[in-house]
């Protein structure tokens, strides 16, 4: 019966020290989210409402930001034909959301780019330097078949995370 309680002490303690598990809450104290009430935007309120989307939502130090197209407030499209400048015009947007929560680019911690011409984005896609000036985010950039209205050439997307 000892040798069986030794053996499974043994496989604990060798799990435990394999999975570099922490149990100490004095080395880790939990993180506390002062409020984890959804806080929607709108950016066009009355397009987001008849595509039925939000552009943001924050919840706590959270923030997921939807795909910003260029377009104006009507849904036409800005910059037909101009990858680096509807480019430019999604990073707009997204730093007025960014900006109403009180957040900017080095707050940005995963950005996804959509795009229906992978070479041209690519070609125009040191504009970001400006953009992220601290260190770039995550993410992904995908070529696509199309975005959701014809002439759209590209669309990011994003999450931010503030520190408290």
């Amino acid at each position: 019966m000892i040798k069986i309680s030794v053996l499974a002490s043994s496989i604990l303690i060798g799990a435990y020290a394999l999975c570099g598990c922490k149990i100490s809450s004095v080395n880790n104290p939990p993180v506390v989210v002062e409020n984890d009430t959804a806080d929607y935007f709108l950016l066009r309120p009355k397009l987001e409402k008849a595509y039925g989307y939000s552009h943001a939502v924050k919840i706590g130090n959270d923030l997921k930001i939807s795909g910003a197209v260029s377009m104006d407030d009507s849904g036409i499209i800005v910059a037909p034909g101009n990858m680096e400048q509807q480019m430019k015009n999604c990073y707009s947007d997204l730093e007025k959301i960014l900006k109403h929560y009180g957040y900017n680019f080095d707050d940005v911690v995963a950005e996804n780019v959509y795009t229906t011409n992978m070479e041209e984005f690519i070609r125009v896609s040191g504009y970001r330097n400006a953009v992220y000036k601290k260190q770039f985010p995550t993410g992904t950039w995908l070529e696509v078949k199309g975005l959701a209205i014809k002439g759209q050439l590209i669309e990011i997307d994003m999450e931010a995370h503030k520190a408290k």
